[in-house]
């Protein structure tokens, strides 16, 4: 069987397009809430796979998404390699921040092995969804993985890394390359436990200037897809850079991603001319689903009308937030797959 979100990122054309969301399974559903409670810790969640798996699952129950994602996280890398990662509530994701002697000490030898878990679920995921649909993996991109290490948290621009990579580049390239070598190692892994395709989340590309978007964004993504397509040649990966707007256009030919991600900021315009190029995913407002009414419906006609004749899996601009109603999601994939609400 051919699965919609496949047949997109080879290229074609379907109507009604293929739709998933980012940040699918998450905190806007009280079944979530409910395993989120019971899971103990964020990590144990990511790390507990009949935790992990169900929670995926949930919104593959609800609106029947042609796409499922993994539920984890994208910092299980640093995490693996013993950065103490740890999520408080109300802060956020915390580690313990690395510098230049860190980075020259890091180890990816073991990443794999601690990530077990993970490769668990995507196995076990495989086996339970709907045929039909498509298992996505994941992982962070080295620039916005790289972001937190250095910070020990996020911050508002990012400014510790930036800082930290014009006074020390050869430590940032260094931690750059291996992430990204580390990071294709576990897409790999993804793959070959039963995800049909793969994202790469570039969180925090937006903050970047053009060449440090070429150096920090463009290089280690593109360093990481040849690696997993010079094993898996099959494989088909999306790149998510979001806030890079103009500079996504030749992100693709440079990084080789079969598809990239658009935020919500990016004009349908310029997308119309990026999908040109190959298929694109995106990209309505994730404020839109928490308005809903005629906000959301105008966001989704608008895109469908101008990105809807050429490849396109429909999503967000970034993930939904938890302020969203289940209830909008229901209309938006009614109203995308042509039910009008």
């Amino acid at each position: 069987m051919r699965r919609k979100v496949i047949q997109v990122l080879e290229g074609e054309t379907l109507s009604p397009p293929p739709i998933w969301l980012m940040r699918q399974a998450g905190r806007y559903l009280p079944e979530y809430r409910q395993v989120r409670a019971k899971a103990g810790s964020f990590l144990d969640l990511c790390y507990t796979p009949d935790h992990a798996v169900e929670v995926t699952l949930q919104p593959i129950r609800r609106f029947a998404f042609d796409a499922a994602i993994l539920f984890s996280d994208i910092l299980v890398i640093p995490d693996a390699m013993k950065r103490n990662v740890r999520f408080t509530e109300g802060h956020g994701p915390e580690m313990d921040p690395i510098d230049v002697d860190g980075i020259a000490g890091l180890d990816g030898d073991r990443v794999l092995e601690h990530l077990a878990p993970v490769l668990e679920s995507v196995r076990r995921l495989r086996g339970e969804l709907p045929q039909e649909t498509t298992l996505l993996g994941f992982c962070g991109a080295p620039w916005t993985v790289a972001t937190y290490m250095i910070a020990g948290h996020g911050t508002p621009d990012q400014a510790p890394a930036r800082l930290f990579a014009y006074r020390h580049p050869k430590a940032f390239e260094d931690l750059l390359m291996l992430l990204a070598d580390v990071s294709a190692d576990y897409l790999v892994a993804q793959i070959d436990a039963g995800a049909d395709a793969v994202q790469i989340f570039d969180s925090w590309a937006g903050v970047l200037g053009e060449r440090e978007f070429q150096a920090f964004a463009v290089k280690p993504v593109a360093r990481m897809i040849a690696s997993v397509k010079a094993r898996r040649p099959k494989a088909k990966i999306i790149a998510f850079a979001k806030g890079a707007g103009y500079l996504l256009k030749d992100y693709r030919q440079k990084t080789k991603a079969d598809a990239i991600g658009l935020d919500w900021s990016v004009p349908l315009d310029f997308a119309v001319e990026l999908q040109k190029d190959g298929p694109v995913q995106g990209n309505l407002d994730p404020m839109r689903m928490v308005a809903g009414g005629v906000a959301l419906e105008e966001g989704i006609d608008d895109i469908l009308q101008r990105l809807g004749n050429g490849p396109l899996i429909f999503n967000l601009g970034h993930g939904i937030t938890p302020q969203a109603d289940p209830e909008n999601v229901r209309l938006l994939v009614e109203r995308v797959r042509g039910g009008r609400a």
